[in-house]
């Protein structure tokens, strides 16, 4: 009896003692915050853009608390590819986060071979921003509503072009779906990012462009472009007067852009889950709403399971639509 109350001691001694280091062990991983005193959040797309735009107020705030220096790799190309293909191959560390977008983690697998995983390499950290895209025109087309401009595009088949941020971006499926809802063929043209995509509408070399309200609205403002819908099944309260392609005869018509938090699946559980703790706690911040919100941008802050179930709900709509478009990468 003695014997076997003295080997139970000693198990349970061991046994505690283990779970006490293990404890120690992620304690002391999960107080490793922030990895290292420079952190890099990944844009896929040029200085200038919606997204941009977005990450360097997120990007501010977030440094400020977590008393470290947040700095913005503006990786374009591709559509926001190659960004996601850079931080899927990232440091397990935690210390790199991408600013990662709807065409790349939900489109873009169902158009082409891309060289990353959306679900097996990245993993999901927060929802970041949501928001519809602002169908605008060059004021010198003559194109005054999306009336005219539906009008003009069936009497000229292939004649009206619009910009993208890329193939396979929220933008570029935009055009498809109102392509596809309106019987009407109109021709895409991708570029890199919102800013280069603005420089050539406002030079009159594209027509048209399915644009974030926070890179047209200055030229919204001066009269150089003409807002015509917006993609949303709500308004774009900066323009109430502008109304939405579902209620202009199409109805159910929405083709939203969002951009979320990610990174590489090497990192650990516990960093995922202090960044989800820490951009929450940006992106409900007085402050950083206010200014999202001046730019069109609605922040969505979330868990990370409620982000890995609407990726995988967008990438089931929107391979419906590439499948039956018969859509394939440029």
């Amino acid at each position: 009896m003695y014997k076997r109350n003295f080997f139970n001691t000693c198990v349970a001694l061991s046994i505690g003692a283990i779970g006490t280091i293990s404890t120690m062990g992620l304690q002391a991983h999960a107080q490793d915050f922030p990895p290292k005193k420079t952190v890099t959040m990944v844009v896929g797309f040029a200085a200038g853009g919606a997204a941009d735009t977005a990450a360097r107020i997120i990007a501010k705030k977030l440094g400020e608390n977590i008393g470290a220096s947040v700095v913005i790799d503006n990786r374009a190309g591709a559509g926001g590819n190659i960004a996601h293909q850079f931080a899927a191959n990232g440091p397990s560390d935690g210390s790199t986060i991408l600013f990662g977008s709807v065409g790349p983690l939900t489109i873009a697998p169902h158009m082409m071979k891309v060289p990353y995983d959306p679900v097996k390499d990245l993993s999901p950290i927060t929802m970041g921003v949501n928001f519809p895209n602002v169908l605008v025109v060059h004021a010198n087309t003559g194109i005054k509503s999306f009336a005219e401009y539906i009008a003009y595009a069936k009497k000229n088949p292939n004649k009206l072009d619009y910009a993208s941020t890329g193939p396979g971006s929220a933008s570029h499926l935009a055009g498809e779906l109102l392509d596809d809802m309106a019987k009407i063929d109109t021709v895409h043209v991708p570029y890199k990012g919102g800013a280069p995509a603005m420089q050539d509408l406002l030079g009159g070399r594209v027509a048209a462009y399915f644009s974030t309200y926070s890179t047209s609205q200055a030229y919204i403002e001066n009269g150089k472009l003409i807002p015509l819908a917006s993609t949303g099944l709500q308004r774009v309260k900066a323009l109430p007067k502008i109304p939405t392609i579902a209620e202009s005869g199409y109805p159910g018509f929405s083709a939203t852009n969002w951009y979320a938090f990610v990174a590489s699946s090497k990192v650990p559980t516990a960093i995922l889950d202090r960044w989800n703790t820490e951009l929450v706690k940006v992106l409900k911040s007085p402050d950083v709403v206010e200014q999202l919100n001046s730019h069109g941008l609605t922040p969505q802050p979330g868990t990370r399971d409620e982000l890995a179930k609407y990726i995988d709900k967008e990438s089931a709509t929107w391979g419906r639509v590439i499948r039956e478009r018969k859509i394939t990468g440029e």
